[in-house]
């Protein structure tokens, strides 16, 4: 509450958390202005197609008196619809280029494999054609990657999964979907969860405004649209991301060793800081705002509680929550998140990934909560797995299997799930693959019959119908595990 207090002075969260409409780029009807925020800097540069790449005084910014924000005013003709730019950033003993902290658009040269800003005026902008109001039913939710949805051997785009798969998950009964990977990130391989550019939708899907036609196309089928959030950690890369953007390391993240974790090798944000809080709360509020989503699922949210971030370590007592090991600043942060989502949108939805059971994860703030709506039951997947690996079919117990579905606080709402992004994509086999392996490849053909096969998809269906039914309060299926169209267990 003391920090709340600070940082809005009085004013509604939703009021400060407008860091995306002062800083970037603007257009207004003068020209254009950009603002950055760079404590450390001793110079910014606009470095664009406009200006060559050369640095020009013409396009120098100049430090706002007073504070560590720097500013750059252009006519109207200087920048235009598609132009690339940069900033050039000098500091006492270096310098570098740098894409604007909150750049909306950012692209990749297809050659050089070199990621750029990119100016986004086009001359029609999208007008949102449908309004979405939730039923309030609890959500039974689709998560699916972009460019991985496509049964073509490339990379899917927003207009594809609007065409192809948006009407197929309708169908199947869901009532909302979770869209990973749409933050820009250099690496694909990461599938989205090494963000550079926080407030950039990324351009390998397609456009803004495609992106928009699909989350209307959603809203008019009666689908809510949530997204991964990743607001534990951001991508080292200097050049594309936020990482030493002013010639420092603690500008955004931690000094040392606490700024670097140890088994994703990211930065880690200091939650500590209020422009850090600022940019942060600002990424929500611009999401939500700009394309209309009603929601997210915070990522990673242990390695944010946690200085140890949870790794190699086993929660088994309220000593472990409430240990001098939790970051209070993170803490903080979580709960504004959460009250400035609800604040913007009172059906929002929102969704914690931690592991560690953290009490209150799933309640309201006004009651000690951390405000989340739901929890994933991460356990759940955990037990699947290693039933199915160490136990024969005969010697699964329905009253092991009762208890571990259904323990769990009643106090917070957790959405159920057999398997996520985790399971099916990152180093690990889906359950399918699990109980068929190789099999899935020679042996099911609609005109053949395999023992296996047969067991496989029986208890496949088994595994997801009692996971639905006594799991939680949700449910949620990664793209691709649901083997049958007609239906979402």
């Amino acid at each position: 509450l003391s920090v709340k207090k600070r940082i809005t002075n009085g004013r509604r969260l939703s009021d400060y958390a407008c860091g995306h409409l002062y800083y970037g780029v603007h257009k207004t009807e003068e020209g254009w202005i950009i603002r950055e925020w760079a404590p450390n800097a001793s110079s910014i540069y606009l470095v664009s197609e406009f200006t060559g790449w050369k640095t020009a005084d013409a396009c120098r910014f100049s430090r706002i008196e007073g504070t560590d924000d720097w500013e750059l005013t252009c006519s109207r003709d200087t920048l235009k619809h598609g132009m690339l730019y940069k900033l050039y950033v000098t500091w006492p003993g270096g310098s570098g280029e740098r894409i604007p902290s909150y750049a909306q658009r950012v692209v990749q040269d297809e050659k050089t494999k070199i990621f750029s800003a990119q100016i986004w005026d086009p001359p029609e902008k999208y007008r949102w054609k449908h309004n979405y109001s939730p039923t309030g039913d609890a959500p039974i939710i689709y998560e699916a990657h972009i460019g991985m949805a496509q049964e073509e051997g490339k990379t899917g785009t927003f207009a594809e999964f609007e065409k192809n798969v948006l009407p197929f998950i309708k169908e199947s009964g869901y009532n909302t979907i979770q869209f990973m990977a749409l933050m820009e990130h250099p690496y694909y391989g990461s599938f989205g969860y090494q963000v550079s550019n926080f407030f950039a939708l990324s351009s390998r899907f397609g456009t803004p405004e495609e992106f928009k036609s699909l989350v209307d196309s959603c809203h008019e089928s009666g689908l809510r649209v949530i997204m991964d959030i990743v607001h534990s950690h951001a991508v080292k890369n200097e050049n594309e991301g936020l990482s030493r953007f002013d010639g420092t390391e603690y500008q955004y993240f931690h000094a040392g060793p606490r700024g670097t974790h140890p088994a994703w090798d990211t930065r880690l944000f200091d939650y500590g800081k209020e422009k850090v809080i600022h940019f942060l709360l600002s990424n929500c509020a611009y999401w939500l705002s700009e394309y209309n989503l009603d929601g997210f699922r915070f990522d990673g949210v242990t390695s944010m509680l946690y200085d140890d971030h949870g790794l190699g370590k086993s929660y088994t007592s309220y000593d472990d929550y409430f240990s001098p090991d939790v970051d209070e600043d993170s803490l903080v942060y979580i709960s504004l998140a959460n009250e400035l989502i609800h604040e913007m949108n009172p059906s929002a939805l929102t969704v914690s990934e931690d592991m560690s059971g953290y009490p209150g994860m799933a309640f309201r703030t006004d009651g000690g909560g951390l405000g989340f709506d739901y929890r994933l039951a991460m356990g759940i997947p955990d037990f699947w797995i290693r039933i199915i690996k160490e136990k024969p079919d005969e010697q699964w117990s329905p009253g092991e299997i009762w208890h571990q579905l259904s323990n769990r606080r009643k106090a917070e709402k957790s959405i159920a799930y057999c398997e996520s992004h985790d399971q099916a994509l990152v180093g690990d086999k889906t359950i399918a693959f699990r109980l068929m392996d190789a099999l899935m490849y020679t042996s099911m053909g609609v005109n053949e019959q395999n023992i296996i096969v047969d067991r496989g998809i029986a208890l496949h269906k088994i595994i997801r119908l009692l996971t639905f039914s006594i799991g939680g309060e949700g449910y949620l299926n990664f793209m691709g595990n649901e083997l049958d169209r007609k239906s979402v267990v």
